[in-house]
């Protein structure tokens, strides 16, 4: 990649001269897309009408210049399911309820794309029939994106205090990160990252590498460790020794990782609570005041169990702001 900058950097400066016009638009590409974190970003944020997904759509200034944003709207038109209503007129009602919510969907995305910020490469809008948790996936395929963007709540029945069914089932199952947006994302100074142990170090140093935001900010690195005596251990001397090395060590791995940050231009700071997982990461978020908590998950069949757990099921109903699950 450096050998790339150079040479990229080279034929800009050179170009009129010894470099032809066409090499030397060739060379500023890519001069562009190695300033800017070597990959391009492709988002497919997922509208309703909703206050939460108006403030997805404007959390997109946050994150990295994309290179192209696809707003989708699905369209869950339910079927007239009455015993005594004759299929004609069912099929009628169906029609009818379908034109209007698609005249809305269309009016949803319109409004959305007028909100979204102006430096985006490419913005194109889809409106899809279907049960939108499967839309919103199915779409993310298609598109290939590198991230996907929604409400915490949806306009449903069933509104939950931070996951509905549909963002529980794209976070489940989305093969990109994802971004659940709670409320209005003012800025992005502070970014909250827990971490259980190396794999989700290394996950998240792969995922702070691509430059995934505007800004690099400053990200506090957690790591909790455990607050009740193993019942094998008796003698009171032995217990705090071995407790004292088990804080020594979770010392040692958020430093690492927080010093790993700090290499990739990133201001981070370690912490260590002594509280159970859930509780420290709402606690440590509260604390700092964090715009986001990042969260990292191990892979498709690691993340479902991940997301149904105890300690992210706490988070995600309970965070004070938007959740980004990484992969």
């Amino acid at each position: 990649m450096e050998a790339l900058a150079r040479d990229a950097t080279e034929a800009i400066r050179v170009c009129g001269h010894s470099v032809g016009y066409g090499r030397c638009m060739l060379a500023c590409l890519m001069h562009d897309l190695i300033a800017r974190g070597g990959s391009t970003m492709r988002i497919v944020l997922a509208v309703d009408g909703s206050d939460q997904s108006y403030y997805a759509a404007r959390a997109l200034e946050h994150l990295k210049q994309a290179d192209k944003i696809t707003a989708l709207h699905a369209l869950d038109v339910p079927y007239p399911a009455f015993p005594m209503v004759m299929p004609e007129v069912a099929g009628d009602l169906y029609a009818v309820t379908e034109k209007r919510l698609r005249e809305e969907g269309e009016r949803v995305l319109k409004f959305v794309v007028s909100v979204l910020p102006p430096k985006t490469a490419t913005v194109s809008t889809r409106l899809e029939s279907g049960r939108p948790a499967e839309i919103i996936l199915s779409v993310a395929g298609e598109e290939k994106a590198d991230m996907i963007v929604l409400g915490a709540r949806g306009l449903g029945p069933v509104k939950e205090l931070l996951l509905g069914s549909v963002s529980h089932r794209v976070l489940a199952h989305a093969p990109c990160p994802t971004l659940i947006v709670n409320r209005a994302l003012e800025s992005l100074r502070h970014i909250l990252l827990p971490v259980q142990g190396p794999e989700d170090a290394e996950a998240a140093i792969r995922f702070l590498t691509t430059k995934p935001f505007q800004e690099p900010g400053e990200v506090t690195v957690l790591s909790t460790e455990p607050f009740a005596q193993s019942p094998w251990l008796i003698d009171a001397s032995v217990a705090e020794s071995v407790t004292q090395q088990i804080r020594q060590s979770a010392q040692r791995f958020v430093e690492d990782t927080a010093a790993r940050l700090t290499a990739l231009g990133y201001r981070a700071t370690p912490v260590v609570r002594t509280e159970a997982p859930g509780a420290a990461i709402l606690n440590q978020a509260e604390a700092a005041k964090s715009d986001l908590i990042l969260m990292g998950s191990r892979g498709l069949e690691g993340v479902s169990r991940f997301l149904l757990g105890s300690v992210s099921h706490t988070v995600l109903h309970r965070a004070p702001c938007p959740v980004l699950i990484f992969r």
